[in-house]
């Protein structure tokens, strides 16, 4: 098994931990994706978001229609403009989910060792007898004795909001199953899931590819979260649809990964999308609890050495009612981090929880807690030795910027890139200070009219741990002269001294094209 990149060779004293934390312009290194939802829409608890430490912003689609979520990204760009804080958007699509249909959305209590039916007659009552469900194809599935759930915002975990059912015996399209706990199924989502089960429906719906050809492209989102990627043909046909849609062809894919199948194919998900979601909710229904650290060490380690993001799902849940985590959330929270994620994203906490601008706060504070103490010297050897002789150009010069930033003990390392590929590859390497990726846009055509290129790039950055995007101005030219490049040095220079990162006599490593040459450079700044 992979061990954990904790920093034990020097052991921290006891009286150390009681001391306060120094604020930072960069809160933390990991990223956190919010979802954004009834608790959390309006522009005044959106801006809090943001200032607290969301860098994406995250619409699932498996609730809600395109106008409210339409209505809730307009205040994020009213947030965006008003807190200067940048942020991305990710679209999470329904995907081949089993949903439970109850159109009066009444309470509907369940006893333990009762029946009831599953039925795909939607025009039917939601009962404490009779759910219906989305899908006809429930009986073919299953047989008796397999194992059903059904929760809101699928499972909390919290035995009188989701339900265990067994089935019982198959009739004609019905299901009956016998219940296992009893539960009261409350609110607008309920979302069914088979344990170990495969459901015969398309990863990417018709609906799914409605919504991103309309709302998707309308507001070019940066993210697409690919539920229930089973495997890298899913991903394939993503990509493909995503390139016929104008400028979604540089929308980045990321693979939630939701049950045994996606797990068993992961490696092959891996190769093929640009970042994986660990869905911790749906796949630890299919995995035994005893192994879901695993495979969250192991998805983590492969997601690191292939120098993609990696995002973990599900850390505090019971922020969604708290105003604190259980000590075994803050725990886990830390953990992810010294697995190596790159960002944690908070699915009902900041939906519809009651604390969405503490909760992103407090995830935000535990995850550099943690940094402090990841053994960076450790992963660094790990990743060079994975890369191996003879290293591409790109990969020897990002390291090399690493390697030269850790020795000098630099307080940032900045990268000039266009297309975001040399800062992430630096990033792949964990420096231990912040990498300010200065995107340097440019200038095409069709023919017709003239754009620039680069906001993509730099929101994309933005879910990549350590990774902090700032947009040059589009005046200067990608190939650049040497003259403009130092132009765009100082501009970063001086953000870099503006948000307090950068002091007087501090070394800075910069990593740049000059002609055709990548040049690594340390600076030492003056008073």
């Amino acid at each position: 098994m992979v061990s954990n990149y904790l920093l034990l060779e020097e052991p921290i004293r006891m009286a150390s931990i009681l001391e306060p934390s120094k604020p930072s312009f960069f809160p933390a290194m990991t990223k956190i994706v919010g979802t954004l939802g009834p608790n959390s829409r309006s522009v005044e608890i959106i801006s809090g978001c943001l200032k607290a430490g969301m860098s994406v912003a995250r619409f699932d689609f498996s609730w809600g229609d395109a106008k409210y979520h339409q209505e809730t990204l307009e205040n994020l760009s009213v947030a965006i403009r008003a807190t200067k804080k940048l942020c991305a958007v990710m679209l999470d699509t329904l995907g081949p989910e089993v949903l439970l249909v109850n159109k009066s959305e009444q309470p509907i209590s369940l006893e333990e060792d009762s029946l009831v039916i599953l039925t795909p007659d939607q025009d039917k009552q939601a009962s404490a007898n009779l759910l219906p469900i989305n899908f006809s194809g429930l009986s073919k599935a299953v047989k008796k004795g397999d194992d059903i759930f059904i929760g809101q915002y699928l499972f909390t975990g919290n035995e009188t909001t989701s339900v265990w059912m067994e089935v019982s015996e198959v009739k004609g399209e019905d299901v009956v199953c016998l219940v296992k706990n009893s539960a009261t199924l409350a609110g607008p989502l309920y979302t069914l899931h088979v344990a170990g089960i495969h459901i015969d429906l398309p990863t990417l719906t018709d609906k799914d590819k409605g919504v991103i050809s309309t709302w998707g492209v309308r507001n070019k989102i940066d993210f697409l979260s690919l539920s229930y990627a089973r495997r890298a043909e899913d991903v394939r046909h993503a990509r493909e649809f995503l390139s016929g849609l104008g400028d979604l062809h540089q929308t980045q894919i990321y693979a939630k990964i939701e049950n045994v199948e996606g797990l068993m194919n992961f490696d092959e998900i891996l190769q093929e999308a640009d970042g994986i979601i660990l869905a911790r909710g749906n796949l630890g229904i299919d995995l035994p609890p005893e192994k879901v650290f695993l495979y969250q060490k192991e998805a983590i380690y492969k997601c690191n050495l292939a120098g993609k993001p990696a995002v973990v799902t599900r850390v505090v849940d019971s922020m969604t009612d708290n105003l604190r985590p259980t000590r075994a959330e803050a725990t886990d929270v830390a953990n992810a981090v010294l697995d190596g994620s790159d960002a944690i994203l908070l699915g009902a906490e900041t939906l519809r929880g009651l604390y969405p601008v503490e909760t992103i706060s407090t995830v935000g504070k535990i995850c550099a807690e943690a940094e402090k103490v990841y053994n960076q010297d450790v992963y660094f050897k790990k990743a060079v030795k994975h890369v191996g002789e003879p290293m591409t150009h790109m990969e020897a010069i990002a390291s090399s910027a690493v390697r030269a930033a850790i020795k000098v003990k630099a307080s940032i390392i900045i990268c000039f890139t266009s297309s975001g590929r040399a800062a992430r590859l630096i990033a792949k390497y964990r420096p231990t200070m912040p990498v300010l990726s200065v995107v340097i846009p440019r200038l095409k055509t069709n023919q017709l009219t003239w754009t620039f290129t680069g906001a993509f790039e730099a929101r994309q950055s933005l879910i990549v741990r350590g990774l902090f995007p700032m947009l040059a101005d589009p005046r200067h030219a990608a190939e650049s002269t040497s003259a403009t490049n130092e132009s765009v040095l100082k501009v970063a220079l001086d953000h870099g001294k503006a948000s307090g990162v950068i002091k007087s006599h501090d070394r800075v490593v910069v990593c740049q094209k000059v002609g055709d040459a990548s040049v690594v450079k340390i600076i030492e700044l003056e008073d």
